[in-house]
C-alpha cells in the first residue's frame, strides 16, 4: 500500500458518542414518523407498507451477511444492521413511486450512497465464513 493510503487509515476515527446520539435521534424520528404516518393511514395501508418495506430490508440484510432466513426473527439486531435497515427502508418509502424524492430530492446520486453506506454497515456485521 501506498504510504499516503495508510496514513489515512491509521488516521480515521470514530466517534462512538456522537454515532450513539444519532442512532438515539433517528430512532426518536422514525417512531415520530411512524406515529403520524399510522393517524394519516388509520394505521392500515401505510402500516402493511412500511412493514413490507422493513421485511425486504431485513431480508437484504439476512443475504448480504450470509445469515439464514429469518435469522434476526430468533436473534437480536446488532445495531449497525439495525441502522442499516431502517436507512435501507426509509429509501424504498422515499422511492416509493420510482423516483428518488424527499430528503434526496436535491441529489441524483442519492440511490447510491443509500446502497453503499448500507453496504458498508452491513459489512461489519458480515460473516466472512465460506
Amino acid at each position: 500500500m501506498s504510504k499516503q493510503i495508510d496514513e489515512r487509515i491509521v488516521e480515521m476515527s470514530f466517534d462512538n458518542k456522537a454515532f450513539e446520539s444519532g442512532i438515539a435521534t433517528t430512532l426518536k424520528s422514525l417512531k415520530n414518523l411512524d406515529s403520524n404516518l399510522l393517524n394519516l393511514g388509520k394505521g392500515k395501508a401505510l402500516d402493511g407498507l412500511l412493514t413490507g418495506y422493513i421485511i425486504a430490508a431485513t431480508t437484504y440484510a439476512e443475504s448480504f451477511q450470509h445469515l439464514p432466513e429469518m435469522f434476526y426473527a430468533d436473534h437480536p439486531m446488532p445495531p449497525t444492521t439495525e441502522q442499516a435497515v431502517i436507512m435501507l427502508s426509509s429509501h424504498f418509502y422515499e422511492s416509493r413511486d420510482g423516483s428518488t424524492g424527499g430528503f434526496f430530492a436535491d441529489n441524483v446520486q442519492a440511490g447510491q450512497q443509500v446502497w453503499n453506506v448500507v453496504n458498508m454497515l452491513l459489512r461489519l456485521d458480515r460473516r466472512w465464513s465460506t
